[in-house]
Order: structure tokens, then C-alpha cells, then sequence
């Protein structure tokens, strides 16, 4: 078992434990539209909460193993990064062996495993060298693209490589500001993480919904959520409204906001780091 008390943790234990509480945060966060959350499935017919709980904490390992690894090595490079994709590989097998096979976050192990490698070595500036580390090529890596690859390249969407490799832009630009901002009108905080969600949608071209929905599904998307914040946000009636109704619209589109998700819990990740610091 390990330590209770935090000053007994070791960085490397306490990363993977922001790792892994971001993703339970971002589970839990409800009312998401179309995604799992603590009121159901959403778009999703082989999720459910406790399982994306038992996958978040599968990863635990992996994390705790990359953020090692980058204080190991010490630098940016391609040893890093051939090592960050070798971890990332045997977490996913893990994950998937928890999950019975269901992928429940393997857009978040690029992410947030980039972002906890990051932090082990310069947490002041974790974007910028998780781009660093993002724009390396992992010569190990399997050659067949993702199904988020795959529709990146047929949209010519920026996807989730592209994203990291930019800095986490809908992150940095979206996200944090309107965490903060929503924090700052007291909104409480679990809306505050909802306007950040949506501040996300609003820009993001999420190829989780682009593969099930196409550009019909991201335009409803992208022009739902800046309604919600138009409205003046969650905390607001009618934003809850304008919520509710955007959770419908994906909902009868099968169209799932997975990305948008996976860079919510990299938003709650640094935003945990910040506070940390």
C-alpha cells in the first residue's frame, strides 16, 4: 500500500496520482453531453463509470513508470520518447486487459502521458516540452492509424498527435482561461470544469465525433457548447438548458465528444500541477 501522508510520496508516485485523478475527475463530471458520466452511458454502448474508473486506475503503473523514465534520462530526446511510446504500448495492454478489450482511454495515455514525463522534468514548462517530446518520431511505434488518425487525415482536422506536438492549444487557450474565469464568477467548481469542457468544444475538431458523426456532428458540437457559454455557462438556467439540449442533439447523432474529454482531464492534470506548484 502506499504512504498516506503526500510529503511521504515520491514525484514520480504523486504525477501518477494526478494522472489518474484527472481522469476520474473528468469521469465523474456530470452533466457531460453524450459522455459517460455519473447519470449514465451517453453515446456509449460498452461504457460505463465504474469501468472507465477501473481503466483510469490500471494506468497508475504507466504513469508513475513515464514520469520515472523522464527523470531517469533526464532530457528530450529520441531515447525519451522511444521509451514514453514503449510504456505507453504496455499500459494500453494493461488498460485493454482491464476493460476486456473496450478502449476506454487510450487518447489520454498520449496525452496525459506526455504531460506527466513533462512535468517530471520541467513543470514550469510542461506544454512546451511535451511538444518537444510529441514532435520526436518513435521509430517502434505500429504503423496502422488510429480510427482518430485516420479521420484527422481525412478532414484535415488536427488531431491528437497534432495537438500535443502544438502545445495542447485547446488547452492552454480555452480550457485553463475559462476554468479560471469561471472560477473567479464562483460558479463552483464542478461547473466551472463543465464551462471548461465546453470551452474546449467549442473549437476542437474532435475526431472522436468527426468518425461517428462527421461535420455535421462537430458543427453541432462546436456551435452547442458556445450556446451553453453564450447563455452564461452551466452555473446559469439557461445554460443548463441550452446543456440539455446539446446532450440530445449528440445523443441522437451517436456522436461522442472523446477528444474533448481526453483534453478536459490534461486540462485538470495541469491545472492540478499549478496548484501543486
Amino acid at each position: 500500500m502506499r504512504a498516506l501522508k503526500q510529503h511521504e510520496l515520491s514525484l514520480t508516485d504523486r504525477l501518477a496520482d494526478m494522472a489518474v485523478d484527472a481522469l476520474i475527475d473528468e469521469a465523474d463530471l456530470s452533466p457531460k453531453p453524450a459522455l459517460v458520466d455519473r447519470r449514465g452511458n451517453g453515446a456509449h454502448s460498452d461504457l460505463h463509470l465504474g469501468l472507465m474508473h477501473a481503466s483510469a486506475l490500471s494506468l497508475w503503473p504507466m504513469f508513475k513508470e513515464m514520469a520515472e523514465a523522464a527523470l531517469d534520462i533526464g532530457e528530450v530526446g529520441l531515447p525519451l520518447r522511444e521509451a514514453l511510446g514503449r510504456i505507453g504500448r504496455e499500459g494500453e495492454q494493461a488498460m485493454l486487459a482491464t476493460t476486456q478489450g473496450v478502449n476506454t482511454h487510450r487518447g489520454a495515455i498520449w496525452a496525459l502521458g506526455l504531460l506527466a514525463a513533462a512535468a517530471a522534468l520541467e513543470p514550469r514548462a510542461i506544454t512546451l516540452t511535451a511538444a518537444k517530446l510529441a514532435l520526436l518520431n518513435d521509430r517502434f511505434a505500429p504503423q496502422p492509424m488510429s480510427h482518430g488518425a485516420q479521420v484527422a487525415q481525412r478532414y484535415g482536422a488536427r488531431g491528437a498527435r497534432e495537438e500535443a506536438q502544438l502545445g495542447f492549444p485547446s488547452v492552454i487557450q480555452r480550457g485553463l482561461p475559462q476554468l479560471h474565469k469561471s472560477r473567479r464568477e464562483n460558479a463552483g467548481e464542478q461547473n466551472a470544469r463543465l464551462d471548461a469542457l465546453l470551452a474546449i468544444m467549442t473549437d476542437l475538431a474532435d475526431t472522436c465525433v468527426l468518425y461517428r458523426a462527421g461535420t455535421e456532428g462537430l458543427a453541432t458540437m462546436q456551435q452547442g457548447a458556445q450556446a451553453v457559454l453564450d447563455a452564461g455557462g452551466s452555473a446559469t438556467l439557461a445554460g443548463r438548458r441550452q446543456l440539455h439540449e446539446l446532450d440530445l442533439q449528440l445523443l441522437a447523432l451517436n456522436a461522442s465528444p472523446g477528444g474533448a474529454a481526453d483534453l478536459l482531464a490534461a486540462c485538470l492534470f495541469i491545472d492540478r500541477l499549478d496548484g501543486a506548484l
